[in-house]
């Protein structure tokens, strides 16, 4: 397998309101919802960085897609970064996150590996990392 990723897929359980979170309070670009007129069909998709985008997709439509049982939802299966180019930065994103309604599950703060990072969930309970890393660039470029 080659080591490329184009899309990360979210199981969410209010599609319209992780629409309005990710849109609305991150102000990610979004053609909003699409796929309605097939059964299991509706998904959100967000471009994020070249060839790389983020969907919304039920999760009792994934669960269906996938041929699995929807299971319950837990925060610590997987967690999603968005690293940014300062400690302020960090911040902005953090309180940007907690005013769209994130929950915020840890502030930023002084990492052990030199860098600055905190933790939210989004309405479904996805972890997010923002972090400040001193030793990556960031490339302001997105893409469709």
């Amino acid at each position: 397998m080659k080591p490329r990723v184009t899309l990360i897929t979210l199981g969410v359980t209010d599609l319209e309101r992780s629409l309005r979170f990710y849109r609305d309070g991150l102000g990610l670009p979004t053609d909003g919802i699409v796929g309605t007129e097939f059964e299991h069909g509706a998904v959100v998709f967000f471009p994020l960085q070249a060839h790389l985008k983020l969907a919304l997709y039920p999760r009792r439509s994934l669960a269906h897609d996938a041929g699995i049982d929807l299971g319950m939802p837990t925060a610590v299966t997987c967690s999603l970064a968005h690293n940014v180019a300062s400690r302020t930065e960090v911040d902005a994103v953090m309180q940007e996150a907690e005013t769209a309604g994130a929950c915020i599950v840890k502030p930023g703060h002084s990492t052990f590996w030199g860098g600055y990072a905190g933790y939210f969930q989004d309405p479904d309970g996805h972890l997010w990392e923002v972090a400040w890393n001193p030793a990556w660039a960031i490339a302001e470029r997105v893409q469709a």
